[in-house]
């Protein structure tokens, strides 16, 4: 029996629902690791022997809530790497950037991948808005505190 991204969506709840800011799992046939950062929660999952699954569809991830004045004013929002590491706009070489400028975005969706020692980790939009700039390029190496992307908030988020 191997996890579900179901079970991993599951998981992800209840870890956003807890106090902790970290969950490692680690058993014969995979291991799962689990972090908040910034009020969002990032996840990888390597299945036995060590090959780093990528997300194709979004995960439910809770997000800090925009302040009402950002809302309003329709304001830009820094979209930020969770960790260091290398920054994808696609899931695979040769494939369809996750967005574009341009495009609308809801808080889970993803905008990008993080590599970090041959982990995965997803970059979630973490508000309702619509991409307006697109900061770093594919295969990009990025810190915490570069910006990835620019998203003008919805003034109804």
């Amino acid at each position: 029996m191997n996890l579900t991204d179901e079970d991993v969506r599951e998981i992800l709840k209840l870890l956003d629902e807890s106090p902790y800011d970290e969950l490692k799992l680690e058993t014969d046939r995979f291991k799962l690791t689990l972090k908040k950062n910034s009020g969002q929660t990032s996840w990888m999952r390597k299945s036995r022997p060590a090959r780093a699954f990528v997300p194709q569809t979004p995960e439910p991830q809770s997000a800090p809530p925009a302040e009402p004045a950002a809302a309003a004013n329709g304001d830009i929002r820094e979209i930020r790497p969770p960790m260091p590491g290398t920054f994808y706009r696609a899931p695979s070489p040769g494939a369809e950037p996750y967005t574009e400028v341009g495009r609308t975005v809801t808080e889970n969706t993803i905008l990008g991948l993080v590599e970090t020692m041959k982990l995965m980790n997803s970059v979630m939009a973490g508000c309702r808005g619509e991409v307006v700039e697109i900061c770093a390029g594919n295969g990009a190496a990025v810190e915490v505190e570069d910006t990835l992307m620019r998203i003008r908030v919805a003034a109804n988020a």
